[in-house]
């Protein structure tokens, strides 16, 4: 039998986030709420289980906003700041919970996490520190309680970061590059979620020329578009010119698919 899981976009922006200090352009002054992007993260949540896939700097803020009051897993795509910075505010979940979160992630990741959170993985510990439960993946399926994630590699310029599968949903971000063998895990999807930064080229995020040609060649029928800076223009402006089965995600969105 299907399982309904819902998935709320916590922040749809990139590394500056939108509105970016110190910037008076139409999109940073915007009076639309959905120009207001906070940094990349997605809450994935079944009847039973609760996960959030990266930990951004706005984190807190983020968990505070939709009122979430449970957390049973974090899931990282890689080790970049902008979606790791966020970690230390699980503590509040160790303390309400009473247990460890479980925290996936790659190697590279891990290494990051330990190196910027050392505290909480030192032998003699502060207390209040975050409590982890440190798991490192690779590109093998793992199940979190009744949520299957599948692992895909895509590249960041030269840098290895997972995107997840998950049942009919897949999501991607920080991506220039996809090769083609993880391209055939991607197909079938019913959703994508798939990084858009800007229209101009960049060095390592499709452009939003980039990511619909790949989401056409992917032939996917319904496509969000995130990790988007203020240059890629008004939120409902663009949404205008997108294919019918593309539109720009934004923070506070939830959409529901079928594990």
């Amino acid at each position: 039998m299907a399982t309904p899981l819902n998935i709320t976009f916590l922040g749809t922006g990139t590394s500056s986030g939108v509105p970016m200090i110190g910037c008076n352009c139409e999109v940073c002054s915007s009076t639309d709420a959905k120009d207001n992007r906070l940094r990349s993260s997605i809450l994935i949540q079944s009847s039973h289980t609760t996960v959030v896939i990266d930990t951004t700097p706005d984190f807190r803020y983020q968990m505070l906003r939709i009122n979430n009051k449970k957390l049973d897993a974090v899931v990282f795509t890689h080790s970049h700041k902008d979606h790791i910075a966020g970690l230390d505010d699980i503590r509040a979940y160790n303390y309400f919970q009473q247990k460890d979160m479980e925290v996936y992630a790659n190697t590279l990741t891990a290494e990051h996490l330990k190196r910027d959170f050392y505290y909480a993985f030192a032998e003699h510990k502060y207390p209040g520190v975050p409590k982890i439960n440190l798991h490192i993946i690779n590109d093998e399926p793992f199940v979190i309680n009744d949520i299957p994630f599948q692992p895909i590699t895509v590249w960041h310029l030269k840098m290895k970061v997972f995107g997840y599968r998950i049942g009919n949903f897949t999501y991607i971000t920080d991506a220039n590059r996809i090769d083609e063998a993880e391209k055939e895990k991607v197909k079938g999807s019913e959703m994508l979620v798939l990084n858009a930064l800007r229209k101009e080229k960049h060095i390592s995020h499709f452009t939003l020329d980039e990511a619909i040609a790949l989401a056409d060649e992917l032939q996917i029928p319904n496509v969000y578009l995130t990790h988007i800076s203020h240059q890629l223009g008004k939120h409902k402006e663009v949404n205008k010119v997108l294919p019918s089965n593309i539109q720009l995600a934004y923070d506070g969105l939830t959409i529901t698919t079928l594990i």
